[in-house]
């Protein structure tokens, strides 16, 4: 007899309400008492952090790898000329407009709000093992200037980011600096002969492989921890949990929906000159494979076919901008992430100041470019934002359960995304071509 296999989404579900159903039943039958806190402390507390301690120990190989390949990569500027620079500025733009949307939504209706003050210093003690809970928030609340935000972008030693970024006391740039770093290193690899440093990119390729085969891993233990971490909150929260969860599925839903058909409407309607009911239409069947898939790389294959079969564009700018687009136009991940990190800090009662939530924005729109277009390849990188503004990265075990509905739908945003830039890219090139004639 075969043993069935299930998805691993349908594991991590599974896990989510195995802690959810344990963790209300602790809540109503043991709460308070001494036994359900050894039990969190000394049984959930080790299993939720295993897992998420294999996401933190590749946190920072991941950000300079995927940043430095995904800068170096757009060498072809140099062939392609305005193609390229059509990319990048379409990217940049729509994104930054995604997480915005994202930030505003999410401050608007505060779905991580409403926790009391005594169940979530609680929760923050069980998360943290008894750490000092007042040390992290004063540390998350410590605003800096904007200037000196600025200035510590830049790293005066990276080896001390790269040691320190999980120190809630360290005052240096931490990640935000290695992502400079990396960002720099890219755009050097980037202007440097190709021929030259092809083994230094290689081993940087072979480095990104490794990562994701880690998380790879991490992710096949995810049902472990999340049942462990959702146990802990709800053994807190009791049936609370529930309704936030819901606020945040539905904010981030709500806000994905108006970036897909808004933000994407309205640059169809007036960049493409074309009907957006028409033009969703056309390429529903990319939607259904991003959707079922929850992967930008696993739909390319669909999305280049039905561009040039359906909306009729070029072949050349199709195959060109849809590949790159599937790693570096991930606007409905990056706002996916803003959301993400306000909700949490929302759920910890920490208040980010206009400096810190102007950092989430920059981060989360340079971390679309960097994230993997595979299911989970978001994780490390929200990690990497909460740690920066000094929200306890443990609370990303909170939403992992309810990731899939979102992985997935977050994906189609991302692919309809690339292929309405594709469009524009076309439609661009097309009018240039005519006005030269």
């Amino acid at each position: 007899m075969v043993k069935k296999r299930y998805p691993l989404h349908i594991k991590i579900f599974i896990g989510l309400f195995a802690g959810l159903i344990l963790g209300l039943a602790a809540n109503i039958f043991f709460a308070g008492a001494p036994q359900l806190k050894w039990a969190v402390t000394n049984i959930a507390y080790p299993v939720g952090q295993t897992f998420l301690r294999l996401i933190f120990m590749i946190i920072v190989p991941l950000i300079f790898t995927a940043i430095v390949l995904g800068v170096a990569d757009f060498r072809d500027l140099k062939k392609i000329g305005r193609v390229g620079g059509k990319i990048l500025f379409f990217t940049v733009i729509i994104t930054s407009v995604s997480v915005i949307i994202g930030i505003l939504i999410v401050n608007i209706f505060q779905p991580g709000s409403g926790i009391s003050e005594g169940n979530r210093q609680a929760l923050l003690e069980t998360i943290t093992n008894n750490q000092n809970v007042t040390g992290i928030i004063s540390s998350a609340e410590e605003t800096k200037s904007v200037v000196q935000i600025i200035i510590d972008i830049i790293p005066r030693n990276p080896f001390a980011d790269i040691v320190y970024y999980l120190d809630p006391n360290y005052r240096g740039g931490g990640l935000l600096s290695i992502m400079f770093l990396a960002l720099v290193f890219g755009i050097g690899m980037a202007l440097t002969d190709s021929a030259k440093i092809e083994p230094l990119t290689k081993v940087f390729q072979g480095v990104y492989e490794v990562v994701m085969k880690i998380i790879d891993f991490a992710m096949k233990f995810a049902p472990y921890g999340v049942a462990a971490l959702v146990f802990s909150s709800a053994s807190q929260l009791g049936f609370q949990i529930i309704g936030i969860l819901l606020k945040y599925v539905l904010v981030v839903l709500a806000a994905l929906a108006i970036h897909f058909f808004v933000t994407y409407g309205l640059v169809i309607k007036y960049a493409l000159k074309k009907n957006p009911k028409e033009f969703f239409t056309n390429i529903s069947e990319v939607i259904l494979t991003a959707f079922s898939t929850s992967s930008s790389n696993a739909t390319l294959p669909t999305a280049i076919r039905v561009s040039i079969e359906k909306l009729k564009l070029d072949k050349d700018i199709a195959n060109f901008v849809l590949t790159i687009g599937s790693t570096a136009n991930q606007n409905g991940t990056a706002l996916y992430e803003g959301i993400t990190v306000i909700f949490l800090a929302q759920f910890y009662g920490i208040e980010l100041s206009i400096a810190q939530q102007l950092v989430v924005i920059f981060l989360a729109i340079l971390a679309g470019v960097g994230t993997a277009g595979v299911p989970g390849g978001s994780l490390p990188l929200i990690v990497m934002i909460l740690h920066t503004i000094g929200v306890p990265g443990e609370g990303i075990g909170i939403i992992l359960g309810v990731d899939r509905i979102l992985d997935m739908s977050r994906t189609v945003v991302n692919v309809g995304g690339d292929i309405v830039l594709a469009s524009w890219v076309d439609a661009s090139e097309n009018q240039a071509l005519t006005k030269s004639a």
